[in-house]
């Protein structure tokens, strides 16, 4: 009796809808226990898998204009990253390879061989290692604006953003952001905005909601700590050819084209474009031309 509970349960929960934001039109909110732990996904539409990887301070909301412009033609999915939004929290496993495994397992839930993975920000990053490691889960891959592991410029006294170094201290960050956590992440993400106006007051409180709860920044800077654990792998991987076609987008006002020079040698079929009027936020500040320019990717 208590086994028939235990899995009715499970069933449950694997498809109770998440707290907070609201679902685009047709979507539904699920969980998929993979790799060792319990991740939480939207999905809509019927299709070819498109999978959506967010970035630092988002969650799978990211993708809330997204996901309606897709589901006509594909099965758009989007997770909440390791340890963000409604995933489960872990005391480790921040580091992009250990989050990609993440991924190729949701993607082998779905039972459908091959997924286009879409990754922004840390999503890239993982993308990126993903699509390295497990070339056989990737049918297409494309990164928005976002530096491969190793590449980032860490150093403000030389141009680089200074962020990178008071996220990946530690405890620092936590003690002077705690109770600020709506405060500091609308600094962050305005600074790194072009179109100050494009991400809504309430988008943002949203995400914030997320990383204020217990556990949620110490998560959310982990994906920073992680970095130089990211930039060996990547090295050891620096020869390896991406074989699938590869799309990049860069914000003219944040990496602009610097993915895509980066990715020129190591990716057999490439295409880059720029975003001119968006800052590092391209879904949501140019959120048409994010979706044109995908889809005639996916088209081709």
């Amino acid at each position: 009796m208590k086994i028939v509970f235990v899995t009715i349960f499970c069933l449950l929960i694997s498809v109770l809808p998440a707290f907070g934001a609201e679902l685009p039109k047709g979507a539904s909110s699920h969980f998929a226990q993979v790799n060792g732990i319990r991740i939480h996904y939207v999905k809509m539409g019927e299709g070819p898998l498109v999978l959506l990887l967010h970035g630092w301070p988002q969650t799978w909301y990211e993708w809330r204009h997204t996901m309606p412009k897709l589901a006509n033609n594909f099965t758009v999915v989007a997770p909440d990253l390791r340890g963000l939004g409604e995933s489960e929290l872990a005391n480790d496993g921040y580091d992009k390879s250990t989050i990609a495994e993440d991924i190729t397992a949701l993607i082998r839930h779905f039972d459908v061989g091959k997924a286009v993975v879409v990754g922004h920000d840390m999503g890239g990053k993982t993308a990126y290692l993903l699509s390295l490691i497990h070339p056989d889960v990737v049918e297409k891959l494309v990164l928005v604006d976002c530096m491969l592991p190793g590449t980032e410029n860490m150093d403000p006294v030389k141009g680089g953003m200074w962020h990178y170094g008071f996220h990946m201290a530690a405890e620092f960050p936590e003690l002077l952001t705690q109770g600020k956590e709506r405060e500091y992440i609308t600094a962050q993400m305005t600074q790194w905005l072009h179109r100050k106006d494009a991400i809504s007051e309430e988008a943002i409180a949203e995400y914030a909601s997320h990383y204020a709860s217990p556990g949620g920044m110490t998560a959310g800077f982990n994906y920073y700590r992680t970095l130089r654990d990211d930039a060996k792998v990547a090295a050891s991987l620096a020869n390896q050819k991406l074989s699938m076609p590869v799309l990049t987008i860069g914000g003219r006002y944040s990496v602009s084209d610097k993915l895509f020079q980066a990715l020129r040698s190591q990716a057999v079929n490439i295409t880059g474009v720029i975003a001119e009027h968006s800052g590092h936020f391209v879904p949501e500040e140019e959120a048409d031309f994010f979706v044109n320019e995908l889809e005639r990717f996916l088209r081709q």
